[in-house]
């Protein structure tokens, strides 16, 4: 089965990028070799992973990584985002791994020889855990520690780096992490979920800084995930806790960004939920960005909710991955479209996207049409998104392999490459060759 496109697609332009995505603790493993951190923390919580496992070995991506390039390799991808282990580059004393560093420089350059463009993401919410003894994302001094390793990390890599995001999706790390709890450090305080928003994008903002000193050949900028809220009904009350969620889960996170301030309900949270917001930090948090980088899986559906506020509304009659999520193309194309209309955007690339799907290997195929069929309709939705005058520049499948998906651990599959992990052999599914062959004939 094959992923096409309009013929008259600018995403069938060899200047579009077409990559694929992973994350550290996701892959990497050998945690011996670098600081614990809070993943590696909550993963020992019991009843915080679902099926008990943890990162310590993942897909052994630090002892395989030579092998897993000559496989992005071969699916002729334009580009490879990745992200750094904090804790495996810079030491607790804030000095210069060499060890670490030397892993990611030969993964750089080894990209580079392949001619593959490396996005790299500075955080993908593997906080090292003496850190987080220290407040965490709760201490404003966290924003300071991640701009010196911002620093210290973009010098060693030189030139080796197309494109730096700060952060993978500040919502999650706040939200998730700090404010219902149910990813690490496992806090459920709204207190603490605002707090550590607010220094999240702090510490994004002073990271711009260095990055753009350092680094004015790269593009530089943020990779936020939007859920678009929809309205279960056309009655007023459900259209306004609809925006309010809306306002509380997305546009929290983008709109300081761009306009350099919060969405009016800030003023309506409770005195002792507000962050704590310096004279100037704002200022800080809207430096100006080369590109934006937008994540997409589902939507979500509200209504009105009088001791809640806004509660959601399942969509039983709907198709759903492995996840539960929604599948809802649609819902990318007025993402996009909506940004761009509330936005002075930058270049926006799409930078994960893609569906858990319960895959099975039998005679050493894994025939997910599902998740063909979902990179089909996503991709032409972007394709409608350009039409209607977003400037897109890539796409990033999600993910380049199966690997241990965090609260679910090892139970779901998102990867276009499938890993038996008891052998760590890995197999290219039906949506990677598909993928492939997109990329290859445009």
């Amino acid at each position: 089965m094959k992923i096409q496109l309009p013929k008259d697609s600018q995403m069938l332009s060899p200047k579009f990028t077409y990559g694929v995505a992973t994350a550290s603790f996701q892959i990497e493993g050998s945690a011996t070799n670098r600081l614990p951190n809070i993943w590696d923390t909550f993963c020992q919580k019991p009843g915080a992973i679902v099926d008990q496992s943890d990162g310590l070995t993942a897909c052994d991506h630090v002892n395989l990584w030579e092998k897993d390039l000559q496989l992005i390799s071969s699916l002729n991808v334009d580009a490879y985002r990745l992200s750094i282990s904090w804790g495996r580059v810079i030491n607790q004393d804030g000095s210069l791994n060499n060890e670490g560093v030397d892993f990611y420089i030969k993964l750089l350059d080894r990209l580079k020889l392949f001619n593959i463009k490396a996005f790299v993401t500075l955080y993908h919410w593997d906080l090292p855990q003496h850190i987080e003894d220290n407040g965490g994302w709760l201490n404003r001094e966290t924003a300071y520690l991640f701009s010196d390793y911002a620093d210290k990390i973009s010098s060693a890599f030189g030139n080796r780096v197309a494109s730096y995001a700060t952060l993978n999706e500040p919502f999650c790390s706040a939200y998730l992490g700090y404010e219902v709890g149910v990813h690490a450090p496992g806090i459920a305080k709204a207190k603490a979920g605002r707090a550590a928003a607010h220094h999240l994008l702090l510490a994004h903002g002073l990271a711009m800084r260095v990055l753009q000193k350092n680094c004015p050949d790269a593009q530089n900028g943020i990779v936020l995930n939007f859920t678009p809220c929809y309205s279960s009904s056309e009655d007023a009350a459900d259209i306004a806790a609809t925006k309010y969620a809306d306002d509380y889960m997305n546009q929290w996170y983008i709109k300081p960004i761009m306009d350099g301030a919060y969405p009016d309900l800030l003023e309506a949270l409770p005195t002792d939920v507000r962050p704590d917001i310096h004279d100037g930090d704002l200022d800080i948090i809207s430096h100006p960005l080369d590109f934006l980088g937008v994540n997409y899986y589902t939507r979500l559906i509200y209504k009105a909710n009088e001791q809640n506020i806004f509660e959601e509304v399942p969509n039983d009659d709907a198709t759903h991955t492995d996840m539960g999520w929604e599948v809802y193309p649609k819902g990318l194309t007025e993402l996009l479209i909506s940004l761009n209309t509330l936005y002075k955007l930058p270049p926006v690339y799409i930078t994960e996207n893609g569906a858990a799907i319960a895959d099975k290997l039998k005679d050493g195929e894994v025939k997910d049409l599902d998740r063909v069929n979902y990179y089909q309709d996503h991709l032409r939705a972007v394709n409608v998104a350009i039409e209607q005058g977003v400037d897109i520049r890539g796409y990033f499948a999600w993910s380049l392999m199966d690997n241990f998906e965090w609260a679910e651990g090892y139970l779901k599959r998102f990867g276009i490459v499938y890993v038996d992990y008891e052998t760590q052999e890995r197999t290219i599914k039906s949506s990677g060759l598909a993928y492939k062959e997109l990329i290859s004939n445009r």
